[in-house]
């Protein structure tokens, strides 16, 4: 309870920065559907977000080392707003992909702060109850940001308004807070050969992961509407994709630490486009088979980055951990940039089914390549513990502290 009661401020500011930033993709799609943007002008602007995801990450060690944590957060945050509450200002694709990168850059600065705040507090002894708690709101912050879309009506200065004054409160719990901000962590170095020379199926991997759960979330509303799903049902459509990944980290973990990794994510794959397969063959026998096979591609395909992850860094050192998880997190990014452009232009030549085609075609790729890889190298012996790695900072490394005995 106390640690929880230490941790409070910086868990409610997560909260409210997954309600205020989080709900703004499927706003945004559903938005964009309701304007006449075309399909590839709405997956552009996933692609903006994930880049300012990424210049988020870049910025923000350095940005904390010039004016401490509260500001550097306050700077961020304050992107994040002009980035919601301009989008009704200034109704066009290019300026609301330029606002999308601000929002992306609020998000990805905020979480390395928080995530800096949080390694900095806990011990060796309580960290692992520490993260059991942030991801618990993490997920929970994302699951109810989904759902707080269909509440919201697309293309109105309320619904825009309304998420910038949940990502502006989003200060409040922070700056306010009489805990001493941490010292300032080094900003990992930024190598994504590591990721590749000391894996690279685990650099497929994420790779992999960036542009199937990147192309669902941001461009799932498209499809959904497509297939038949109101605007209200596109919030449980995409609340059903998170909740199955949820589910499936549990169980996944188990098997992970149990047998080969390589063969996990070679069997995630298998499920992935069976899961894909699935979602096309049952897209026309109403909303409750899309719900469920939502979540049944959740839960296939969202485990892969933390199995991936686990793999890689059971041929790192300790002293190699940090830059290895931002190297990961880097290759992440870029098949989050791209896949959302490539979904939504093979919606509008090809239909709503072209989405799960493309993502099905890249996990048949990963089944492929990991089994080229299985040849060519045993498994390691000594192997870290797997745990659900969060797509959050650069930074993530630091806190999850993966060692042998973890």
């Amino acid at each position: 309870m106390r640690l929880l009661i230490s941790f409070a401020a910086l868990f409610l500011s997560v909260v409210l920065l997954q309600l205020g930033t989080g709900g703004v993709a499927p706003l945004d799609a559903l938005s964009g559907v309701e304007l006449g943007f075309s399909t590839a002008e709405i997956g552009t602007l996933g692609s903006a977000h994930f880049f300012g995801f990424f210049i988020g990450c870049w910025w923000a060690p350095r940005l904390m080392g010039t004016v401490g944590h509260s500001r550097a957060f306050a700077a961020f945050t304050a992107a994040g707003t002009i980035g919601l509450i301009a989008h009704m200002m200034i109704v066009d694709p290019i300026a609301w992909a330029l606002l999308r990168m601000a929002s992306g850059a609020c998000v990805a600065g905020c979480y390395t702060i928080i995530e800096a705040w949080l390694q900095a507090k806990v011990t060796n002894e309580t960290r692992g109850r520490a993260m059991g708690i942030y991801r618990i709101v993490d997920v929970g912050g994302s699951l109810a940001a989904q759902l707080v879309i269909g509440v919201l009506s697309p293309a109105t200065y309320f619904s825009y308004n309304l998420l910038a004054i949940i990502c502006c409160a989003a200060l409040l719990p922070l700056t306010v807070s009489r805990a001493e901000q941490p010292d300032t962590p080094e900003a990992p170095r930024l190598r994504p050969s590591m990721a590749w020379a000391k894996s690279p199926l685990a650099a497929a991997g994420v790779i992999v992961s960036g542009v199937s759960t990147a192309a669902f979330r941001m461009v799932g509303p498209i499809y959904g509407i497509e297939v038949g799903l109101s605007a209200d049902m596109i919030a449980l459509f995409l609340a059903a994709f998170v909740l199955g990944g949820a589910v499936a980290q549990f169980p996944v973990g188990w098997l992970a630490d149990k047998y080969d990794r390589r063969t996990v994510l070679m069997w995630l794959s298998v499920t992935a486009a069976v899961a894909c397969g699935t979602a096309v063959a049952l897209s026309g026998l109403g909303i409750v088979a899309i719900f469920l096979t939502a979540g049944f591609f959740g839960i296939t395909t969202m485990p892969i980055y933390s199995v991936s992850t686990a793999h890689a860094h059971d041929f790192a050192t300790d002293e190699e951990r940090v830059e290895l998880s931002a190297a990961l997190m880097f290759l992440y990014a870029l098949g989050a940039i791209a896949s959302p452009l490539i979904a939504s232009s093979l919606i509008a030549w090809f239909g709503p089914a072209s989405m799960f085609v493309f993502i099905a075609t890249i996990h048949l790729g990963l089944l492929a390549f990991g089994a080229l890889r299985m040849r060519a190298r045993p498994a390691p012996s000594d192997r870290t513990r797997y745990v659900y790695t969060p797509r959050t900072s650069f930074l993530i490394g630091r806190l999850l502290k993966r060692n042998g005995e973890d």
